[in-house]
C-alpha cells in the first residue's frame, strides 16, 4: 500500500491520480451556469411584468463549484480504498503476503495477541484475494512452506500453538530459500517473540534480500518469566525466578506440586525495579520436599514456568557408621569427615547417640534412612547382620567401605567374595604402580559420569575371580581389578567400594567424582526401593531413554508426539531443549530423568531487531484497522443528493409551484433527510435498551466490582459456561451482561455471579435493599470470594474478601446456610456431584439449609420448596469456566489438573439447572416411590 502519513494508506493509490483532474473540473465548471430561470409569459400582464425582478448568473457561484470540487475528490478518495491505522501498506491484488510467526516458549505470554493480529492480516488477504505463506518459527523446516488461500492459513494460523522450546530462526532463513522460488513476496509480516533465538543473525540477513515490497515487524511488548538452578539444600528448597525486563517491580507466586497434581506449598515472591531475578525459597520438612513433582508460576503458563523435580533434587536419609562410634581424635582425618562432606549436599544425615553398633544401625534404620554406610567395618554382631539383612531385602542400600577391619570376607553383607589380605600398589616392594580408574559399567548407575583422570589408587581389597564378577562390578581400575562391585538382594542391594573412605588408600574422597558417585548410588537406591529399574534401553556402550512425558506450550506434561526422540543418558544433562528433545521427562514411570528448559547459567536476552530492514519495526497496533470507504461513500450521496436539491431550487422549478417560502421550507427537509437522524433511537434511554437486551434472550449476569480484570474474568467465565451450556443442555443462554447493582434492574435474570474484591467500593444501602428485594423474589446470588488459596478455612471470615462479605451480608436477610449436603438436589439436578470445585477445590459450596431429614432415611433427595437465593464459596468458579474467543482457558487450575476443570463446569451446568428448573430433579428422584404408593 501507499500512504499520505503514517495512520493512512490506501489499497488502490493510482486511483489517487484523479486528484490531479480538480482543477480542470474547477475550470469546466466555473463555465457552466445554472439553468436560466423560466418566467411564464401572459399576454395580458406584458406591460405589468416588463421589469426584470431576477437575473440569472452567467457562471456558478463559487460556493456550489466548490460544492461539486467535494464531492468529486470525496469519491476519488473513496475508489483508492482508504484504511486508517493500516496494518500494512502492501500492494493488494495477487501479491502472496509472507506471515512468520514466532512460536517458541517465550511466545507464550504474548500469544492471544499475536493471534489476533494474524486473523487481522489474513481478513484482508481475505478480501483482497491474497495467496498466504505462514511459516512458525519453531517448528523447524519440515513444515510445509508453501502458499495457501487465505481460508487454509487462517485455519493454519489458528492450528497453532506456543512449542515448549525456544525458536529457531535459522531453520526459517533456510525455508526462505524455497519459498522464494515458488512466489515473489507482496509484503513480508514478521510477528516475533520477544527472546533472541539460534541463528537471528541469518534470519534478519535473509529477511534484508527478501524481495518485498514491504517488511513489516510487529515488536511485541510483555514480559518474559522462567525458573531455572533450582537447589535442595539441608533446611530448603531455593528455586531461581528470573525475567527479561527489570524497569518495573514485579511480584508471583510459586506453586510446588506433587506427582499426582495436588498443591503443596505455594510461596510469593518480588522482584524489585532493577532486578532480574530472585530467589523463591521454600522451606519445608525434607519429606514435604521429596514429594515436590515440579514447581510452577501461577498465571504464567509456558514451559518455562514450569520446572520438572526428578530425583536428583530430592534428599534422601542417609545413615553412616564407621568403626569408631565415639568422637575421633582426629576428625579431619577420620571416614566420617569425608562421607559427612560428599553427602550433605543432596542428603540429610541423621545421627546416632549410641556406643553399640547394633543400637545404633537400629537407631538409624528407625529414622528412615534409605541408604546405609559402613566404613572399616568388619565383623558384624549377629543382631545387627540380621536386622541390616531384613532391612536391605526390604529395599535399603548398605554400602560398605574396605579398610583394614575389612581386608576378608567377614560376613554376608557384601556384594562378592573377598581375598585374605589386601593389596598394596606401588612401594619399595612393590611392582605395581597406583592404578587410577580404567572406566565405569554401562550397567551401573555411573554410566553417566565422566571418568576422573585425576584418582589413583594405592592400595584395595581383591575380590575373587568369578564368572559373576564382571556382572557385579560397576568400576574398575586400569589394570581390570574392580574398584567398585553391587549385587541385588530383594528389592535392596549391597554395594562395595574396595578402597577406604579417607585418603589412605586413594585419593579419591579428595575428587568431585566421589561426590558423585555418591549421589548417583542415592539415586538408584531409591529406583531399586520402588521396585522400578532405573534404566529404560541400552544401545551399544550407551544408555537410552525414551520420552515418558513431555511438556506443552503451556507447561503441562503431555504424551509424547512421534518427532519426539529418545536421548542417550549421557547427553541429557548438557542437552538443549529442541522440536525433537522437547522439554519433559525422560525414561520409565518411577524412573525418569527431567529436561527442563533452562541451564543453571541461562540467561533471558531480549532480541535485537536493530538488523531489521529500515522502518518495518513498529509496535503493536491499538486499534483495529478501520476502513473509510463506507463513510466516504455515504459522504458523496449526501452532498450529490444536496447537489441536486440546489439545483432544483436555484432553476426556479420549486418557486413556481410553492412559492420562496414553500421551496425554502422543502430544501431545509431535504437537507434534513440528507443527515437522517434516528428521532425513535434517540428518544430511547439506556435502561429501554438494558430491558431489551435482558428479556429477549435469556443472558447470565454478574456484577460490576469497578475493577476491570475483575469484570473482564467474570465475563469470560460466564461466556464460557454459556458455551458449555448450549452444548450440552437444552438451556442456550445469549451472551453474559454485567450488571450495577446501584442502577441497573435486576428481577430481569435468574442468576447472579458476584465476585468478592477486597478493594472493592462497598455498595450503598439502595443497592443493597435492591439485592435484597432481588432474593426474596427468586432471584440467586453466586457470591464468591475467590480466597481459598490464601485460606484454607471454609468460614466467612479470616481473609480481607471474606470481612468484605460478612460486612456487606450484614443488613440482608440471609437465611441459615449449610455446605451442600449429599442428598441436596444441587448433586443430582444434571451430572452427579460430590464437591463442587472451581480453580481451587478446598471450599465448600454453602446453600440455603435444607429441612432435617425424613426420619426413614429412604428418600435420596430431601424435598425442599424453591430455590436458595444464595450461594457462597471461595473456589474461583469465573477463573476455571473463562476462555477466550477461540475457546482456550485463560487460567490453570490449582493444581493444574484437567479433570478439576471439568468438575468446575459440571458444578455451573448443576447450578444453573438448579437456578432454572428448582426442584424438579428432587420429585424426579422421588418417581418409584410415587409408583409404588399409587400401586398400593
Amino acid at each position: 500500500m501507499s500512504s499520505l502519513f503514517p495512520a493512512l494508506a490506501f489499497s488502490a493509490p493510482w486511483v489517487l491520480a484523479g486528484l490531479v483532474l480538480l482543477p480542470v473540473l474547477w475550470w469546466l465548471l466555473r463555465l457552466t451556469p445554472p439553468r436560466p430561470l423560466q418566467t411564464v409569459f401572459p399576454p395580458l400582464r406584458l406591460l405589468l411584468d416588463i421589469e426584470k425582478q431576477e437575473e440569472t448568473p452567467n457562471k456558478s457561484p463559487w460556493w456550489l463549484t466548490l460544492l461539486r470540487l467535494l464531492l468529486a475528490a470525496l469519491l476519488i478518495l473513496a475508489l483508492a480504498g482508504p484504511v486508517w491505522n493500516p496494518l500494512t501498506r502492501a500492494v493488494s491484488g495477487t501479491d502472496p503476503l509472507w506471515l512468520i510467526i514466532d512460536n517458541g516458549w517465550d511466545a507464550a505470554n504474548t500469544w492471544n495477541q499475536q493471534q489476533r493480529l494474524a486473523d487481522l492480516l489474513i481478513d484482508n488477504a481475505v478480501e483482497n484475494g491474497q495467496p498466504v505463506l505462514v511459516i512458525a518459527s519453531a517448528d523447524g523446516q519440515r513444515q510445509q512452506a508453501t502458499l495457501t488461500d487465505a481460508t487454509s492459513a487462517r485455519d493454519h494460523i489458528r492450528a497453532l500453538e506456543p512449542r515448549s522450546w525456544p525458536s529457531n530462526r535459522e531453520d526459517v532463513a533456510k525455508l526462505f530459500e524455497t519459498s522464494s522460488t515458488q512466489a515473489e513476496a507482496g509484503a513480508v509480516v514478521w510477528l516475533p517473540s520477544l527472546l533472541e533465538a539460534e541463528g537471528d543473525a541469518a534470519f534478519l540477513s535473509a529477511l534484508a534480500q527478501l524481495n518485498a515490497d514491504e517488511v513489516v515487524v510487529f515488536e511485541p511488548e510483555a514480559q518474559v518469566i522462567a525458573l531455572k538452578n533450582l537447589r535442595n539444600s539441608a533446611g530448603s528448597m531455593e528455586i531461581d525466578v528470573t525475567r527479561l525486563s527489570a524497569s518495573e517491580p514485579s511480584a508471583h507466586t510459586l506453586m510446588a506440586i506433587d506427582s499426582r497434581g495436588r498443591a503443596i506449598a505455594q510461596q510469593p515472591i518480588t522482584l524489585d525495579a532493577g532486578t532480574e531475578s530472585a530467589q523463591a525459597v521454600f522451606d519445608l520438612p525434607s519429606d514435604l520436599r521429596n514429594d515436590i513433582a515440579q514447581i510452577n508460576v501461577v498465571g504464567q503458563a509456558s514451559s518455562g514456568t514450569t520446572f520438572l523435580v526428578d530425583e536428583r533434587w530430592k534428599r534422601r536419609k542417609v545413615g553412616i557408621l564407621t568403626d569408631n562410634l565415639a568422637q575421633e581424635a582426629q576428625p579431619l582425618l577420620s571416614p566420617r569427615y569425608y562421607l559427612t562432606r560428599a553427602l550433605a549436599p543432596f542428603a540429610d544425615l541423621p545421627g546416632t547417640r549410641s556406643r553399640d553398633l547394633r543400637q545404633a544401625i537400629d537407631d538409624l534404620i528407625d529414622k528412615g534412612v534409605t541408604v546405609m554406610v559402613l566404613a572399616n567395618i568388619g565383623t558384624l554382631p549377629s543382631g545387627a547382620e540380621e536386622r541390616l539383612s531384613q532391612w536391605v531385602e526390604n529395599g535399603g542400600t548398605l554400602v560398605r567401605f574396605a579398610g583394614p577391619n575389612m581386608a576378608a570376607e567377614v560376613d554376608s553383607l557384601i556384594p562378592v567374595r573377598l581375598r585374605g589380605g589386601d593389596r598394596t600398589l606401588g612401594g619399595s616392594l612393590s611392582w605395581k604402580q597406583p592404578q587410577p580408574i580404567g572406566s565405569f559399567s554401562e550397567q551401573s548407575p555411573f554410566r553417566t559420569l565422566a571418568v576422573p583422570r585425576d584418582v589413583s589408587v594405592s592400595r584395595q581389597v581383591l575380590a575373587q575371580p568369578s564368572v559373576e564378577l564382571p556382572d557385579k562390578t560397576w568400576a574398575s581400575l586400569s589394570d581390570g581389578t574392580p574398584l567398585v562391585t553391587a549385587d541385588r538382594r530383594g528389592r535392596g542391594q549391597l554395594v562395595l567400594f574396595h578402597v577406604t573412605a579417607d585418603t589412605t588408600w586413594s585419593n579419591l574422597p579428595l575428587s568431585g567424582a566421589f561426590v558423585e558417585m555418591l549421589q548417583a548410588i542415592s539415586r538408584n537406591a531409591a529406583a531399586q526401593a520402588t521396585g522400578t529399574p532405573e534404566l529404560t534401553e541400552t544401545s551399544g556402550s550407551s544408555t537410552v531413554l525414551a520420552p515418558f512425558r513431555v511438556l506443552n506450550g503451556k507447561g503441562q506434561l503431555t504424551t509424547p508426539p512421534p518427532e519426539a526422540l529418545p536421548v542417550e543418558e549421557t547427553a541429557l544433562a548438557a542437552l538443549r531443549p529442541t522440536r525433537s528433545h522437547q522439554p519433559g521427562l525422560y525414561g520409565a514411570d518411577g524412573a525418569f530423568t527431567a529436561l527442563n528448559l533452562l541451564k543453571p547459567e541461562d540467561t533471558l536476552t531480549q532480541i535485537d531487531l536493530s538488523g531489521a530492514p529500515s522502518g518495518s519495526v513498529r509496535a503493536y497496533p491499538d486499534q483495529q484497522p478501520l476502513d473509510l470507504r463506507g463513510t466516504l461513500f455515504a459522504a458523496v450521496l449526501v452532498l450529490a443528493l444536496l447537489d441536486t436539491l440546489i439545483r432544483i431550487f436555484m432553476s426556479g422549478a420549486l418557486q413556481q409551484r410553492f412559492g420562496h417560502r414553500a421551496a425554502t421550507a422543502l430544501l431545509i427537509a431535504a437537507s434534513l433527510a440528507a443527515f437522517p437522524m434516528d428521532y425513535a433511537k434517540a428518544q430511547e434511554t439506556d435502561e429501554d435498551f438494558f430491558a431489551l437486551d435482558a428479556t429477549l434472550d435469556t443472558r447470565l449476569a454478574y456484577v460490576l466490582t469497578g475493577n476491570d480484570a475483575v469484570d473482564e474474568i467474570s465475563r469470560a467465565g460466564l461466556f464460557g459456561l454459556t458455551r458449555v451450556l448450549a452444548a450440552r443442555t437444552a438451556l442456550e443462554p445469549e451472551a453474559p451482561v454485567g450488571v450495577n447493582l446501584e442502577q441497573d434492574e435486576l428481577a430481569f435474570f435468574p442468576f447472579l455471579y458476584w465476585p468478592i474484591d477486597e478493594d472493592m467500593i462497598a455498595p450503598s444501602d439502595e443497592a443493597i435493599t435492591r439485592l435484597d428485594a432481588y432474593m426474596r423474589n427468586g432471584g440467586t446470588v453466586l457470591i464468591d470470594t475467590r480466597d481459598q488459596l490464601s485460606s484454607g478455612s471454609g468460614g466467612f471470615s479470616g481473609t480481607p474478601a471474606r470481612t468484605r462479605l460478612r460486612d456487606m451480608l450484614a443488613s440482608i436477610d440471609v437465611p441459615p446456610l449449610e455446605p451442600v449436603p449429599q442428598d441436596h438436589v444441587l448433586t443430582k439436578t444434571f451430572y452427579i456431584l460430590s464437591t463442587f470445585p472451581g480453580r481451587y477445590a478446598g471450599s465448600p459450596l454453602w446453600v440455603e439449609a435444607l429441612p432435617p431429614a425424613n426420619a426413614s432415611g429412604s428418600r435420596p433427595v430431601r424435598v425442599s420448596d424453591g430455590v436458595s437465593p444464595i450461594l457462597i464459596t471461595a473456589n474461583d468458579m469465573a477463573s476455571a469456566w473463562a476462555i477466550d474467543s477461540d475457546g482456550t482457558y485463560l487460567f490453570p487450575t490449582v493444581p493444574p489438573d484437567p479433570s478439576q476443570r471439568e468438575m468446575a463446569f459440571r458444578v455451573g451446568v448443576n447450578i444453573l439447572m438448579y437456578v432454572m428448573t428448582g426442584n424438579y430433579k428432587s420429585d424426579q428422584v422421588h418417581i418409584p416411590a410415587l409408583l409404588e404408593r399409587l400401586g398400593q
